[in-house]
C-alpha cells in the first residue's frame, strides 16, 4: 500500500492500536479504556488531517496508485459495457477505452483515460496519456452517441496528452482542438468527471461538457504543479507552492465557477473505499444525466456555450 508522507501519524496510531488489541487478546487483559482512548485519538487525528488537506496533498492523493481508475468505476457502477476499439484512421489506443454501457438503467456512451497500477499495465495504458488515436476514437464514440441519442459520460484521469514524437507526427494538437469544437456542438448531454489527475489539454480533449464534476481529491489544471514550479521557480521542489498558487483543487475551482460540482469521497480519499466512492460517483453522474435530459437540445447547447464563454475571471492581489 502506497503511504503518503502526511498520512504517517495516522499509520503510527493504527499500529499502536493494533498492538493494544493484540496485547489484550494474548494476555487476556481488559484494556477497553486504553483501546477506546486510542480509537478516539486515531479518529480525531484522521479527521484533522483530511479536513485540512493542502492543494499539494490533494495532488498526491489524486495520483495514488490504489485510487479507483476508469475501469474500476465501470466495473462498480456500470453494467452491459461493450467496449469499442479504433479511431478508423490509425489504430486503437488503450489509454482511452470507451463504448456503450448502462448506468442505473440509463443507456450511455462512456469514454475516459485509463492508467495502470504496475509497470506492465502502465506501459499498456501509456500511463493514462492518450495518443491522437485516443482522442479521435473518443470523438467517434461521441458521434455514435449523438446518432443514437445517448448521453456521454467522460471520465478524466490523465497527467496530459502524450507528448512523444509519434503523437506530434500524427497531429495530437489538431485531434484535441477538433474535439473541443465538436463537443461544443454535440446535441446529446455530456457529463465529464475528473477522477484523479486532470492535466492540461489531455484532460480538456474530453472535458467540454454540460456538467463538469470533480471527485473531492482530484485536481484540474493547465499544467502540473511540478511543471509550473520548473517554469516560475526553476526547480520542481517548489511544486507545493505552485499547487497553492494555481488553485487547482476542486473546492477552489467550484468557487471560481470552473466546475459544476464536487463529488464527496470517503474519508482519506477514494483509495480507502472504492465502493463508497463508486456510489457517490453513480449518484452524481446519474443526477446530472437526469437533469440535462429534461432540457431541449437548443437550451442545452445555449447553456453549454454560455458556460464556457464565462470562463476567464481573475483576481488581483
Amino acid at each position: 500500500m502506497q503511504l503518503l508522507e502526511f498520512e504517517k501519524p495516522i499509520v503510527e496510531l493504527e499500529r499502536e492500536l493494533e498492538k493494544l488489541r493484540a496485547k489484550a487478546d494474548s494476555q487476556d487483559i481488559d484494556m477497553s479504556v486504553e483501546i477506546t482512548t486510542m480509537e478516539a485519538k486515531l479518529a480525531e487525528t484522521r479527521r484533522s488531517i483530511y479536513l485540512n488537506l493542502s492543494p499539494w496533498q490533494r495532488v498526491q492523493i489524486a495520483r495514488h496508485t490504489q485510487r479507483p481508475f476508469m475501469l474500476d468505476y465501470l466495473a462498480q457502477v456500470f453494467t452491459d459495457f461493450c467496449e469499442l476499439h479504433g479511431d478508423r484512421r490509425i489504430g486503437d489506443d488503450e489509454a482511452m477505452p470507451g463504448g456503450f454501457a448502462t448506468l442505473g438503467g440509463r443507456k450511455v456512451v462512456v469514454i475516459g483515460h485509463q492508467k495502470g497500477r504496475d509497470t506492465k499495465e502502465n506501459l499498456r495504458r501509456n500511463f493514462g496519456s492518450a495518443h491522437p488515436e485516443g482522442y479521435r476514437k473518443a470523438l467517434r464514440l461521441m458521434k455514435l452517441a449523438e446518432k443514437f441519442n445517448l448521453p456521454v459520460v467522460a471520465m478524466i484521469d490523465t497527467p496530459g496528452a502524450f507528448p512523444g514524437i509519434g503523437a506530434e507526427e500524427r497531429n495530437i494538437a489538431e485531434a484535441i482542438a477538433y474535439n473541443l469544437r465538436e463537443m461544443m456542438l454535440l446535441k446529446v448531454p455530456i457529463i465529464a468527471i475528473v477522477l484523479g489527475e486532470g492535466g492540461s489539454g489531455g484532460a480538456l480533449g474530453i472535458g467540454v461538457a454540460d456538467r463538469v464534476l470533480m471527485m473531492e481529491n482530484a485536481y484540474y489544471s493547465v499544467i502540473s504543479p511540478e511543471g509550473c514550479a520548473a517554469i516560475l521557480w526553476k526547480h520542481r521542489k517548489h511544486a507545493p507552492e505552485a499547487a497553492e498558487a494555481m488553485k487547482l483543487a476542486a473546492p477552489d475551482l467550484l468557487e471560481m465557477g470552473l466546475i459544476d460540482g464536487v463529488v464527496k469521497e470517503p474519508e482519506g480519499g477514494a483509495h480507502h473505499d472504492h465502493r463508497a466512492a463508486a456510489l457517490a460517483f453513480s449518484e452524481a453522474v446519474g443526477a446530472a444525466i437526469d437533469e440535462l435530459s429534461k432540457l431541449s437540445v437548443k437550451k442545452r447547447l445555449d447553456a453549454r456555450y454560455d458556460k464556457f464563454r464565462k470562463f476567464g475571471e481573475w483576481t488581483e492581489a
